[in-house]
C-alpha cells in the first residue's frame, strides 16, 4: 500500500504544476493589474508605484514571476495580498475551515441519503417508490444549484427559520461546547442542504443503476440459490460490489463540491473561500488568487488520493496490479 500511495503522489506532481502554471498565465493575460487601480489615485506618486511594482515583482517576465512564486509556494509562502496587505496564507487560514466544513457536511449528507435511496429504488424497481425517487432525482438534477439557493434564501428571509449569513451567531463565544456545535450546524444548514441536494440527485441515479446491475449478477443468483437471507444478499454482496465504482468518483465529487461551494457561499454570504476568491479576482489580487487556487488544487489532489486508497483497499486486485507495475 505504501508503494501505491507513493506512486499516486508522484503522478499528481505534474497535475499540480499544470494547474498552477495555466492559472498564472490566464490571470496575467487579463488586462491591467492591481496597481492600475492605484494609478487613478492622484495622491500616489509614480515613484511609489514603481517601488510597489519592484516589491511585488510585477516588472519581471511572467515565467520568472511564476517560478519565483512556485518556489515560495512549495514552502507554503504564498506571498502578500495586494488589497488586504497581509500574508495570503493568513487570509486563507481564516476561510478554508469554513469551506471545508461546508463541503464535508454537504458531502456526508448527500452520500448518507443517496445510498439508501438508490438501494431502495433498485430493490423496489418499477414500483411507486422507485418512480418517486426517479422523479426526485430528475427534478433536482435539472434545477441549478444557485437557483435553489436563491429560493431557500428568500424563504429563510421571509420566515426566519434558517440563518441568512455568517458561520456563527453573535453570542457564539458565550455558548457551551454542545451549543457551539448546534449553532454551527444551524448556520451551515442552508448552503449544505443546497450542495447536498444537487449532488444527491445524480448520485441516487448512479447507485440505483449499479445496484440493479449487481442484483442481476451471477454471484447474487448463486447466493440466493444457497438460501441466504435477502437482507444479507443486498447489504453484504450486492451493495459492496455496487459501491466500488462510486469510490472512483469520490475525488470528482470533492472537486464538484468545492467548486459548487464557492458559488453558493457568495449567494448565501457564507464566510468561506468563495467570497475571498471573488474579491481577489475583482481586485486583480494576483497572489491571493494564486494562493486560493494552489490550496484548492492540493485539496482536490488529496481528495483523489483518498478515493484511490479506498478503492485499492476495497479491491485488492487494483492494489496488486499497481504494485506489480512499480516493481517492473
Amino acid at each position: 500500500m505504501f508503494l501505491y500511495i507513493i506512486k499516486r503522489l508522484y503522478q499528481m506532481i505534474p497535475i499540480l504544476l499544470g494547474i498552477t502554471f495555466l492559472s498564472f498565465l490566464i490571470i496575467q493575460m487579463a488586462p491591467g493589474d492591481y496597481l492600475d487601480q492605484l494609478k487613478m489615485n492622484p495622491q500616489i506618486s509614480e515613484k511609489t508605484l514603481k517601488q510597489l511594482e519592484e516589491t511585488y515583482g510585477l516588472n519581471q517576465p511572467i515565467l520568472v514571476q511564476y517560478f519565483k512564486w512556485l518556489i515560495n509556494a512549495i514552502k507554503f509562502d504564498l506571498g502578500y495580498s495586494f488589497s488586504y496587505n497581509m500574508p495570503v496564507l493568513d487570509l486563507i487560514k481564516d476561510r478554508i475551515g469554513n469551506t471545508l466544513f461546508l463541503s464535508i457536511t454537504s458531502g456526508v449528507l448527500a452520500w448518507l441519503l443517496a445510498v439508501p435511496l438508490g438501494v431502495l429504488a433498485a430493490v423496489k424497481q418499477n414500483s411507486i417508490i422507485d418512480k418517486a425517487v426517479q422523479v426526485f432525482s430528475f427534478t433536482f438534477m435539472s434545477l441549478p444549484g444557485f437557483f435553489l439557493a436563491f429560493i431557500l434564501l428568500f424563504f429563510s428571509v421571509k420566515t426566519g427559520i434558517l440563518p441568512t449569513g455568517g458561520a456563527v451567531s453573535p453570542n457564539y463565544d458565550q455558548m457551551s461546547l454542545f451549543e457551539k456545535i448546534l449553532d454551527r450546524l444551524w448556520h451551515v444548514s442552508l448552503p449544505a442542504f443546497v450542495l447536498a441536494i444537487t449532488s444527491l440527485a445524480g448520485l441516487v441515479r448512479l447507485v440505483r443503476s449499479a445496484m440493479i446491475e449487481s442484483l442481476q449478477s451471477e454471484y447474487v443468483m448463486f447466493a440466493r440459490s444457497k438460501g441466504l437471507k435477502e437482507k444479507d444478499i443486498i447489504l453484504k454482496h450486492a451493495l459492496r460490489n455496487a459501491l466500488n465504482p462510486f469510490i472512483t468518483i469520490l475525488g470528482f465529487e470533492i472537486a464538484s463540491l468545492l467548486s459548487g461551494a464557492a458559488l453558493i457561499e457568495i449567494i448565501v454570504n457564507w464566510p468561506g473561500m468563495g467570497m475571498l476568491m471573488l474579491d481577489a479576482v475583482l481586485s486583480q489580487d494576483l497572489y491571493l488568487v494564486m494562493g486560493g487556487l494552489y490550496i484548492g488544487a492540493i485539496m482536490l489532489i488529496i481528495g483523489n488520493l483518498i478515493a484511490d486508497i479506498l478503492l485499492a483497499k476495497l479491491d485488492p486486485r487494483i492494489r496488486m496490479r499497481e504494485v506489480e507495475g512499480i516493481l517492473k
